[in-house]
């Protein structure tokens, strides 16, 4: 199986819904995505990656540390996370739980590697 990787630049909060969009690089369709409902660590690259299924392939949508004090408050407020490409949006089940569940392992783990760890403690 092929991996490919859509990034996030941009996060769009709705308050009255209690939702959050990720918002994907330009270029890159959603269409045909499935959730997979998991999380992996990108320590090299300082990211989070919510894996998805496009078409029998996966595609790891790649949360970058230069978003992630944005995202901190979507898991303050627990809300629901959608991914966009600015033409549709994908509800992403699962994204908090184990967000929070990998921010919490993590911590004070150098298995990550100690760039990964520090970046974790300041923003989380």
């Amino acid at each position: 199986m092929m991996k490919k990787k859509m990034l996030i630049i941009d996060i769009v909060y709705n308050e009255n819904l209690n939702e959050v969009e990720l918002v994907a690089e330009d270029g890159l369709s959603i269409k045909d995505i499935i959730p997979m409902e998991q999380m992996l660590v990108d320590s090299d690259n300082l990211s989070f990656i919510y894996i998805t299924d496009q078409n029998d392939d996966y595609l790891y949508v790649s949360i970058p540390d230069t978003i992630w004090v944005q995202l901190k408050r979507a898991i303050d407020l627990n809300m629901s996370v959608f991914l966009s490409d600015r033409q549709e949006r994908k509800h992403l089940p699962g994204f908090i739980e184990e967000l929070s569940y990998l921010i919490e392992n993590i911590k004070g783990n150098s298995n990550y590697g100690e760039s990964m760890v520090e970046k974790v403690e300041s923003t989380f």
